[in-house]
């Protein structure tokens, strides 16, 4: 047999996805895949049965209904402050990652060098690989996960064709501020590069931190593709409808690429999801109160039982050192530390080297997520608790 794709052989399959089969079979608590497990909107579950008893189930305009474009492009001036036409800047996908590698193989010849951010949502790395590009990693520095501005500078260079800027950030929780998204945005000019952000958790913040769209920032607007996706903001990460929003011309690319990737996202669920981006304010008030909740009795859980963590400042994940747990559970790596969790307390997390180029980095980090229902959380906590009380399991 002739050799396959040798790209394939350059990544793995998710290690995020396979995690959540292990717990699935030890019947565990899923802290590892970031979906919820309580009940999405009934506004926006009405919206799509609606849609569906309307005759709304065939093959919908390729690159988004008309009323799924235009809201988005009304929520993107009022919430973003980016200004896009819906008729030639906005573009309709089956989700983000469809928009993520919609958008790569649009702007990317082969060679071509994108920077991508690490720890970093795991699919970035082989989305740029079978895209052509070649990933250039640049670490974000715990605890407070900072950009090394030097760093970030020596790995622009004139093979650079983009960056990927995740904000807030998965698997980190850091909120990219203004000042360190000015910077990003001076190198993108100076060496005539794209920026590609993916801002699927824009309304899940604590505190004072405040969401900013690069693409609205001076000079930004013509060479950013922002993408984003209703999955996480409204609890529905199965339907699978997700954006990008781009000048007309990179737009006219993504499109095309778009068409024969996956035709169109469904039907039903782009015009629910049209219901979902007319919510009032009040829904991501309480949307950040629940999660700011469920982060506080994660954190407290997850240090009480002797795991090292730093608190998010946006998103639903919390990426924790495990150094001070390691002998005591007989692992000797993120990956057999996570087995030897979820076979002893059930809790399923993700192992940290998934979130790294160099494996070795993240060897001592597991990353938990807490959109969960509070009866989860209390069962996790309990689990947990066989780590504080047992001195050895």
């Amino acid at each position: 047999m002739k050799r396959l794709s040798g790209i394939t052989e350059s990544f793995t399959e998710s290690v995020i996805r396979e995690m959540t089969r292990v717990c699935d079979a030890a019947n565990g608590y899923n802290l590892s895949q970031g979906f919820p497990d309580f009940e999405s909107p009934d506004e926006i579950k009405r919206a799509a049965t609606e849609a569906i008893n309307k005759g709304l189930n065939q093959y919908p305009v390729t690159y988004g209904e008309r009323e799924l474009r235009e809201a988005i492009s009304r929520k993107a001036r009022a919430y973003n402050g980016i200004i896009s036409d819906p008729e030639t800047d906005v573009t309709v996908t089956c989700g983000a990652t469809e928009a993520m590698i919609a958008t790569l193989k649009a702007i990317i010849n082969p060679g071509d060098e994108i920077i991508v951010f690490e720890p970093f949502y795991e699919n970035y790395g082989p989305g740029g690989m079978l895209s052509g590009a070649v990933p250039r990693y640049v670490t974000l520095h715990p605890p407070d996960w900072s950009i090394d501005p030097g760093e970030l500078e020596r790995a622009f260079n004139d093979r650079t064709k983009a960056i990927i800027i995740n904000t807030p950030n998965n698997p980190t929780g850091k909120v990219f501020t203004r000042e360190e998204l000015d910077m990003i945005g001076g190198l993108c000019g100076r060496w005539d590069a794209f920026a590609i952000t993916d801002e699927i958790y824009e309304h899940i913040l604590y505190g004072n931190e405040r969401h900013v769209s690069l693409a609205s920032l001076p000079g930004m607007e013509d060479r950013t593709i922002t993408i984003n996706s209703i999955s996480k903001t409204y609890s529905v990460t199965g339907w699978r409808v997700g954006w990008a929003i781009a000048p007309k011309k990179i737009t006219s690319s993504i499109r095309k690429v778009h068409d024969f990737l996956t035709v169109g996202a469904p039907t039903p669920f782009q015009h629910a999801a049209a219901t979902a981006l007319a919510f009032p304010e009040a829904y991501y008030s309480n949307l950040r109160a629940r999660y700011s909740e469920a982060r506080s009795f994660l954190f407290d859980t997850l240090v009480g039982a002797g795991f090292r963590c730093a608190m998010p400042k946006g998103a639903y994940y919390i990426l924790a050192d495990i150094s001070g747990l390691m002998e005591r559970l007989g692992a000797d790596s993120d990956v057999s530390f996570s087995h030897k969790l979820i076979e002893l307390t059930g809790v399923a997390t993700v192992p940290g080297s998934s979130f790294y180029s160099v494996k070795e980095k993240g060897r001592r980090h597991v990353r938990f997520c807490f959109c969960k229902r509070q009866e989860t959380l209390d069962a996790v906590s309990d689990a947990l608790a066989r780590l504080r009380e047992s001195p050895v399991l």
